[in-house]
């Protein structure tokens, strides 16, 4: 083994601490800098705009619920509280930082995180052994997403969600719903004024045909 190999795994076990160390808001920051365009926002979601998000979901009948861009995890313990105990949340987020903290931070065996894009979410769901999602969260940025990113995602999301399912998106322009009125005919909207940002709220049912 070379002296530069040998050295790769300590200098990678320090830089690993080192981002527990910082904490969330740290590696939240960090993720934001690498890709502003995908992060989205510098401030993480305050807790009125996930208790509000998250208002709309029952519970009860939730077995599988799928975040896009879960970032530091602001979502994900929230959800956690709330879900049943069969139940699975699957995140999937293309930063690698993010899914190393999360999987390092979040213990809970009905959490699943993976290194992905959000177009390929029934690829993904399916190859975790599920057909449909319940409910499905998202704070990635629609309107600064690469050209024909945000009606793919928007398609596929329709397409994975169970009927009577949901997706819940949280953005800090209207321009999202947009996207999703392509595919939802249904859309509750709201704005939340105490977040960083205010946040725009959106609702897109699928329901019952």
């Amino acid at each position: 083994m070379t002296t530069e190999l040998a050295g790769e795994a300590p200098l990678a076990k320090v830089k690993s601490r080192l981002k527990r160390a910082i904490g969330p808001w740290g590696v939240f920051f960090e993720g934001f800098l690498k890709n502003p365009v995908m992060v989205g926002s510098i401030v993480p979601s305050s807790r009125f705009t996930i208790n509000r998000v998250l208002s709309a979901v029952d519970w009860d009948n939730t077995k599988l619920f799928v975040e896009y861009g879960p970032g530091v995890g602001t979502f994900c313990q929230p959800v956690l509280d709330r879900l049943r105990r069969d139940g699975t949340l699957l995140v999937i987020d293309l930063n690698p930082d993010f899914i190393e903290y999360l999987t390092h931070t979040i213990t809970d065996s009905r959490f699943v995180a993976v290194h992905g894009s959000a177009e390929d979410v029934e690829e993904i769901v399916r190859a975790h052994g599920h057909e449909k999602a319940d409910y499905i969260i998202s704070g990635l940025p629609f309107s600064t997403l690469p050209p024909g990113v945000g009606p793919a995602i928007a398609a596929a999301t329709y397409r994975v969600l169970r009927k009577g399912g949901a997706f819940l998106v949280y953005q800090f322009t209207p321009r999202a719903g947009d996207f999703m009125a392509q595919f939802f005919k249904r859309i509750d909207k709201g704005l939340e004024w105490i977040n960083v940002p205010p946040c725009f709220l959106f609702w897109g049912w699928k329901d019952e045909d």
